[in-house]
């Protein structure tokens, strides 16, 4: 039985992340380091340091958040874009999520980044405009409730800094994943709004009890 494209992602991720943790050599090698980008034209560190995570906690966070999330957009992508769509949108989040902040810091010598959060991140928000009332994670929370959360963190923890994670990413991630999916099916703006608007499932019944 053939693995799904988003089991495959994690298990990549996995390792690659394992060998940055028991290397510095394979971390300093893949982190996103913008000025050997702009001045190395080291142009694979836009991929690589989306495999690679600071510690086991932010690896099995976003993991998680991927397998409940991306198991249910691969069909949707691989639909549109063939049978690599889905690893494609991936990708494309992860690149196009650091793009700003390679902007900001190509020439600071003294900035580096890593982790899936971009990728992770269009993936979320993108099933966010199929079923925001789903839930998934535990405790369950509606999917929607879930990316506001999700949001506040990444700004919260943005201000903070000093972990190496490119939290910046998250929330040009989730602007990617929701602006490619509606380039791809325009139609699901109705879909999403008409769903924000009558609540249904699980995560909408949860939801109308807590509030």
């Amino acid at each position: 039985m053939a693995l799904d494209t988003t089991l495959i992602i994690i298990i990549i991720t996995v390792l690659v992340s394992l060998g940055g943790f028991n290397s510095d050599k394979v971390m300093n090698d893949l982190i996103f380091y913008p000025p050997a980008i702009s001045k190395q034209n080291q142009w694979y560190r836009f991929v690589t340091s989306g495999f690679l995570h600071s510690d086991y906690t932010h690896l099995f966070f976003n993991m998680l958040t991927l397998y409940f999330f991306g198991r249910g957009m691969e069909s949707f992508y691989n639909l549109y874009m063939g049978k690599l769509g889905f690893l494609i949108f991936y990708i494309a989040g992860i690149i196009i999520s650091s793009i700003p902040t390679f902007i900001k810091h190509r020439n600071d010598y003294h900035y580096r980044s890593l982790g899936a959060s971009g990728g992770v991140s269009a993936v979320v928000f993108a099933y966010i405009l199929f079923a925001p009332w789903d839930w998934f994670t535990f405790p369950p929370v509606p999917a929607i409730i879930y990316a506001l959360l999700y949001i506040y963190y990444s700004i919260y923890m943005s201000k903070k800094g000093g972990d190496n994670i490119n939290h910046d990413a998250h929330l040009w991630g989730a602007a990617f994943g929701v602006v490619f999916t509606i380039a791809m099916e325009p139609r699901i703006i109705n879909v999403f709004l008409d769903q924000i608007t009558h609540p249904k499932g699980p995560g909408a019944i949860l939801f109308s009890l807590i509030s």
